[in-house]
């Protein structure tokens, strides 16, 4: 049995098998995602995913899902899943025997004597999906029937039957192209095998998606079936689907599936499960090579690849891709602000914090390399055009207060990674001096010292750690305030106190930093992560659900956010050094069943703050996976 395995008790339990899901990815920004028993309970779920650059700069569902129909002595299986209103039909789940994720995700059901078996993989550098279908067992002659279920919408949007959708189809060799709108790429559909197609056009009303209902969106969709493909099947053969944004020779279809099979890491452990699900956030496009946030909604954001991309990167010595990363990230720079939300041609410059964690990610790279000539020949100019920019004030009235802090904020806009806003404005706003955007300050003030030999800003991290000591720390509480504004401070118990302690350079001593760690470890750890908010706080939400505005208020007010344990551990293990290494590992160890729940063989974005933690969010978080991978190799390095 393999390290991630389903059987059938588990599969046909509905309530089991649509909580979890698959995400696999390509390099080009394309992705297939669905749940283990290809039943889709969310609007991003697809078979193809893939961008539509001349559209707009989001990814858009083409081929939203495939029924497949097992055809012997004229009787037929569909073997199909789909959710509508008041049931799900057809119920093929129950022909199920098993789902193995080694080393691609594969089911095998049991018609009677009929045993077959689906596996899926994506081409790695084109927008295509395959699907290889292996007949096992079978005692008379078996046709095979594959019914595709087209959607060509914005993966944020939903599509409803109309009369403008190009019902036509051209035939190409072994199959169909399919072009509903003509805004869009048109999409191939082909066999490795000679085959039938039958055009039976017609639209399936009120599919529903059973993830958004729970979230409190529109739920409702109508998809497009232009027909099947039916093809004979005998013992032993292995015939491939392949849906692409471009024509593939049926040909060379088995070998391009062997080919892809070999290039993937095994999932047979838990590292191997990260480090796959670290190569998915890499995408490289048009010349860019960027980090994707998480799956499968977000976009890339720039506190979130500095965050995440030195654990899926130079964790593994990927030191080219980690720098490719940085490249492209720093033509984006506008003055002193990198984009908090990237997408395309659509920027959100509103973040505080993404340039302070521009220093740290490079740090890491020194960190692990030893090289400080490439980040000073690279990046020297552009990190003293931060600081300056910090210095003289910004956007979002970012700016160097005379103390040496750095204040931000405006009543509008949320520029810490607490950033939920719902229409009342945002839910933390944090304006004021929050604390570790002043760890970070004092960081990058350090670490550009060390790179350039400027005395002045020696001074003035000596300035900064003055004023922050004074400002932020009670010996009466006993850790810091989690934001000060002049006379005002937030005392909450938060996790942003722990930067303070985790950094390269740090401004408090031992006494204060320990003070600090027992503080989130009694209040803030959990077996998943670090809580965003002290159970004790009357604020506290324990439960992140219900429509946008309910997780809002939850999201950043006691959710478990996975990342942050990164930065606890290093914190910790400054105080602790070796003695430290058992208790790491144990936390490590807390997300062993993680990779059998929500998304299959990742980590996903957040997670209840009460017990048993459940996982929510976006099913696979590039920081989750990266900060775990990272806390795994410090491990290995202690």
């Amino acid at each position: 049995m393999s390290y991630i395995h389903f059987d059938k008790t588990q599969l046909i339990n509905l309530n089991y098998s649509l909580d979890r899901e698959i995400i696999r990815t390509n390099r080009s920004g394309a992705y297939t995602s669905t749940t283990i028993i290809g039943c889709n309970t969310r609007k991003y779920h697809g078979l193809l995913v893939a961008p539509q650059p001349q559209i707009d700069s989001q990814n858009h569902v083409l081929l939203s899902t495939v029924h497949e129909t097992v055809i012997q002595h004229g009787a037929s299986f569909n073997l199909g899943i789909s959710k509508f209103p008041g049931n799900y039909s057809p119920r093929g789940h129950k022909y199920l025997e098993d789902f193995d994720s080694e080393p691609i995700p594969k089911l095998t059901y049991r018609v009677g004597g009929v045993v077959l078996q689906k596996e899926l993989i994506l081409d790695t550098n084109r927008d295509r999906v395959m699907i290889r279908y292996t007949l096992l067992e079978a005692h008379s002659k078996t046709k095979i029937r594959i019914q595709p279920f087209l959607a060509f919408r914005g993966y944020h949007n939903l599509i409803k039957a109309n009369d403008q959708i190009d019902r036509e189809f051209e035939k190409i060799p072994n199959g169909a192209r399919f072009r509903l709108y003509p805004q869009y790429d048109p999409l191939f559909l082909q066999l490795s095998k000679k085959c039938e197609f039958v055009s039976i056009p017609d639209w399936y009303y009120n599919i529903e998606y059973i993830q958004e209902r729970e979230r409190g969106y529109e739920y409702q969709e109508d998809l497009f079936a232009p027909g099947y493909f039916e093809f004979d099947i005998e013992k032993g053969e292995s015939v491939i689907f392949s849906a692409g944004l471009t024509e593939a020779d049926p040909s060379t279809r088995q070998n391009a599936f062997e080919k892809e099979i070999a290039r993937r890491i095994p999932r047979n452990n838990f590292e191997n499960c990260l480090r796959n699900s670290a190569g998915q956030f890499i995408r490289r496009r048009d010349g860019d090579t960027r980090i994707i946030a998480g799956y499968p909604w977000f976009g890339w954001w720039g506190r979130d690849t500095f965050v995440a991309a030195p654990g899926l990167t130079l964790t593994s010595g990927d030191t080219e891709t980690f720098l490719e990363v940085m490249d492209s990230m720093s033509r984006d720079l506008q003055g002193p602000l990198f984009p908090n939300i990237g997408s395309g041609d659509f920027t959100n410059m509103t973040s505080i914090d993404a340039p302070l964690w521009f220093f740290w990610s490079l740090q890491q790279y020194i960190l692990y390399t030893g090289d400080k000539k490439t980040i000073q020949d690279r990046y020297l100019g552009k990190l003293r055009g931060i600081i300056e920019g910090y210095k003289n004030g910004t956007d979002f009235n970012i700016h160097m207060q005379p103390d040496g802090l750095i204040w931000g904020g405006r009543p509008d806009v949320a520029l810490t990674w607490m950033d939920a806003i719902t229409p009342d404005g945002p839910v933390t706003p944090r304006i004021g001096c929050p604390v570790e955007i002043q760890a970070l300050w004092y960081n990058a003030l350090c670490f550009y010292h060390e790179l350039s030999g400027e005395e002045p800003y020696a001074a003035l991290a000596a300035r900064v750690k003055e004023s922050f000591d004074r400002e932020f720390w009670s010996w009466d509480n006993g850790y810091l305030a989690d934001v000060v504004d002049g006379d005002e401070k937030d005392w909450s118990i938060r996790p942003n106190m722990i930067f303070a302690t985790s950094l390269p350079y740090i401004m408090l001593n031992e006494e204060k930093n320990d003070k600090i760690l027992e503080v989130v470890k009694s209040k803030l750890l959990t077996t998943k992560g670090l809580r965003s908010l002290s159970p004790d706080d009357p604020g506290y939400k324990g439960y992140y659900y219900g429509n946008q505005i309910s997780r809002d208020h939850a999201y950043h007010n006691g959710t478990v956010w996975a990342w942050l344990l990164g930065h606890f551990v290093e914190g910790y293990l400054k105080l602790h050094g070796k003695a430290s290494k058992n208790f790491i590992q144990k936390i490590i160890k807390g997300f062993d069943d993680v990779m059998t729940q929500y998304g299959i063989g990742t980590v996903a974005e957040i997670f209840d703050g009460d017990p048993p933690h459940r996982p929510k969010g976006s099913v696979s978080q590039a920081w989750s996976v990266a900060e775990l991978l990272r806390m795994m190799d410090i491990v290995n390095r202690i």
